[in-house]
């Protein structure tokens, strides 16, 4: 079960705590960043001409942190 790092569970519990129809810029990265992180991906931008992908990538990630922290 993959788990996030306390600094990534902290940086996503951030971008979860306020509801929103659009993103910023550093939300943007900050999915982008996180998802090819933790689904081993190379990093890439997906076009923002369809939000499908980023929308999954959301529900991916929340899937991460409701698994919580990783133990060191």
């Amino acid at each position: 079960m993959v788990k996030f790092s306390k600094e990534d569970f902290e940086r996503w519990s951030d971008f979860r705590s306020e509801p929103k129809s659009t993103l910023q810029t550093n939300e943007f990265e900050l999915i982008c960043q996180l998802h090819a992180k933790y689904y081993n991906h190379k990093y890439h931008k997906p076009c923002t001409c369809n939000p499908k992908k980023i929308k999954l990538w959301i529900k991916e990630l929340n899937i991460i942190w409701n698994n919580g922290v990783e133990k060191n």
